[in-house]
């Protein structure tokens, strides 16, 4: 007799057939990015599918009229297909299918297409109207201990290391937001958060593991997107720090790469030139410019080869998906003119075509005027390069406002009275000016950031010696001059390394107060008091309500976001300058020297002659300036005007 064959003998039996012909009961794909899109977009689709041989089956999309597949392209590595998705005017949100097809074989992989959010493509970004609080998240507050180290990241939290993760976390932002909006901050940008998984030195987040994942360490998806809507309940806009020209030598993509061209490879390996005016220079060398363009920033950043068609629309959707999923305002691009010219100009003006308002800006380092001029959307360039990059970051004036305020510094012992080895010339505002001189090379000066340090330069209070009236007066610069403020987390209390040279790790230092234990609060103003008594913040309290009071001013100035400027050359190293339109006179005055010095009213007469009585934007005083006024040395006089009509 026959015995009946039992169900479990079945399954075995047809899993065997599975082994034996290459089929698996539940296939699946291995990764799909962007992992969802929206009804109602101007950036097309493009999927990026990976799996095990995935290169030659076949695709088609289930689920309802509207969505099809528009075209399938094979990649150098048949684990790789990259699917475009046509998605119709008439096409409703949902839940779609993904089917491949091959030999009998088929993989379903759900796809949601989400209806967006209305007015999304009309979302304002920041303007001059904002000022940018510049945070290094790992390094701000450590808001949820139990991410400091994660089971899918290799580095590990160590705080005492200062190249180490300390625990900062977008938790800890979203506990302080209060604080930045207080402060007088409307805008945010961190150091990128997305997930970093070198085995070292992955706190700052700039070699990027996963281009669409947070770092676990910091939270996760939901928890920025929450971060954003946090910030904006509060009047503060998000700016994502995003890095194209480079991905870290642990991204997933580095061990499976779709095309032999994905990234720049060389060998011997070759480290890019680090030379600025190659993308500007009319004269020079290709084999310069192949280098600047190819080499490798260092060498756990895998130079990306935006040449390549489909990283290049990988990159452009990516932009968009982070901007529509989370709500984001603005983008700040990390070491922008590495990346090759024509490809980075075309990944700009998409996204501006997807949110015309949307606001950009790119790392362009440069100490020449005219170099980072080049780089800025809409500059009549010699050779007809447009970037379509709206916004560049001030390198020059920055560097012009840390010569002009830094103190003299004293020749080494035995250093002879001149020639090499002489300190250095002392403070001279003359820089300012000079470098303000130069402002009819740009196109918009509206989109210029100004900025007077950030992560990548040391602490300016290091730069300063210290010198609390130094602070003050770059306050006053970048509350007062044309362009986009930005500044550097804990700036507002004159942190220091007690180093005046760039020192990474050290100068992204803790603030105060955002760990469990942290023996003194700097977040709140009894824990500024109490810091007093302290030698490295003895003039915290002082400082943050300073630019505290400053920067709230400043938020309210129509004549400060879009007024034009009218300065005098400086004299005694003393420096007079006016924001105006028809409404309204802002006049500063800053004595850089140490003596007291009268304000020049009648030499401003050009536009002094009908100005009366002012208010003293730091006092709240009214005072009606003339030459008898008297400015106590490193000091500032901002005094507001209403024109009469």
């Amino acid at each position: 007799m026959t015995k009946p064959i039992s169900r479990i003998s079945v399954i075995a039996a047809v899993l065997s057939l599975c082994a034996v012909f290459g089929l698996r009961a539940q296939e699946s794909l291995t990764r799909v990015e962007p992992p969802c899109w929206w009804t109602g977009m101007k950036t097309s689709l493009q999927l990026m599918v990976q799996a095990p041989g995935i290169g030659d089956w076949d695709v088609k999309i289930e689920g309802g009229k509207g969505v099809s597949v528009a075209g399938v392209h094979k990649a150098d590595n048949p684990n790789f297909l990259f699917v475009d998705v046509d998605i119709t005017p008439k096409a409703k949100s949902g839940t779609y299918t993904l089917v491949l097809s091959k030999d009998g074989r088929t993989i379903r992989h759900p796809y949601e297409i989400a209806k967006r959010e209305d007015g999304s493509a009309q979302r304002e970004s920041y303007t001059t109207s904002d000022l940018i609080y510049l945070i290094v998240p790992d390094r701000f507050a450590n808001g949820d201990p139990s991410n400091d180290s994660t089971p899918d990241t290799a580095d590990k939290v160590n705080r005492t290391s200062p190249g180490g993760r300390h625990g900062g976390d977008i938790q800890g932002i979203i506990d302080h937001l209060d604080y930045i909006a207080d402060l007088g901050a409307t805008a945010i940008w961190c150091t990128p958060l997305l997930e970093d998984n070198a085995p070292r030195g992955s706190y700052h987040g700039y070699a990027c593991s996963d281009y669409y994942n947070i770092d676990s360490r910091f939270g996760d998806n939901a928890l920025y997107r929450k971060m954003v809507q946090e910030g904006h309940k509060r009047g503060i806009k998000t700016i994502m720090d995003i890095v194209t020209n480079h991905c870290g030598t642990e991204h997933w993509w580095m061990k499976d790469m779709p095309f032999k061209d994905w990234v720049h490879t060389s060998d011997p390996y070759v480290n890019t030139n680090h030379t600025f005016s190659l993308s500007v220079d009319p004269n020079a060398s290709a084999a310069d410019r192949k280098i600047m363009e190819e080499g490798w920033f260092v060498r756990n950043m895998a130079d990306m080869n935006l040449d390549n068609p489909y990283l290049l629309k990988y990159f452009q959707q990516w932009a968009v998906w982070w901007i529509e999923y989370s709500g984001l305002d603005g983008f700040r691009v990390d070491t922008f003119f590495y990346n090759e010219k024509g490809p980075i100009s075309e990944w700009c003006r998409a996204v501006i075509n997807e949110y015309p308002s949307f606001n950009i800006v790119g790392e362009c380092w440069s100490g020449e005027q005219d170099f980072i001029a080049y780089w800025q959307g809409g500059n009549p360039n010699a050779d007809g390069f447009d970037s379509h990059l709206p916004s560049i970051m001030d390198f020059p004036l920055r560097d012009a406002i840390n010569n002009a305020l830094t103190p003299e510094r004293p020749a080494p012992e035995g250093a002879p009275a001149g020639g090499q080895g002489r300190g250095r010339r002392g403070p001279d505002i003359s820089a300012v000016y000079n470098a303000l001189s130069h402002d009819g090379l740009y196109h918009d000066l509206s989109h210029m950031l100004l900025f007077l340090s950030n992560h990548d330069t040391a602490r300016i209070g290091d730069i300063f010696g210290g010198d609390p009236d130094k602070m003050k007066l770059a306050y006053v610069l970048l509350s007062t001059l044309r362009g986009i403020p930005q500044f550097f987390y804990g700036d507002e209390m004159m942190f220091m390394t007690g180093n005046p040279r760039r020192d990474d790790g050290r100068l992204r230092m803790d603030f105060p107060g955002g760990w469990q234990g942290d023996k003194m609060d700097l977040f709140t103003a009894e824990g500024r008091a109490a810091a007093s008594k302290e030698k490295d913040f003895a003039a915290a309290a002082e400082l943050h309500d300073y630019a505290r009071t400053l920067f709230n001013w400043r938020k309210g100035k129509e004549v400060i976001h879009s007024g034009r400027t009218l300065h005098f050359i400086p004299q005694d190293n003393t420096y007079g300058y006016f924001r105006y339109n028809d409404d309204e006179v802002v006049f500063v005055f800053l004595n850089n020297s140490t003596e007291k010095k009268n304000v020049q009213w009648t030499r401003f007469a050009e536009i002094t002659s009908s100005l009366g009585e002012g208010t003293d934007v730091l006092t709240g005083k009214k005072v009606r300036v003339s030459d008898d006024t008297v400015v106590e040395g490193n000091s500032a006089l901002v005094v507001e005007y209403t024109r009469k009509k």
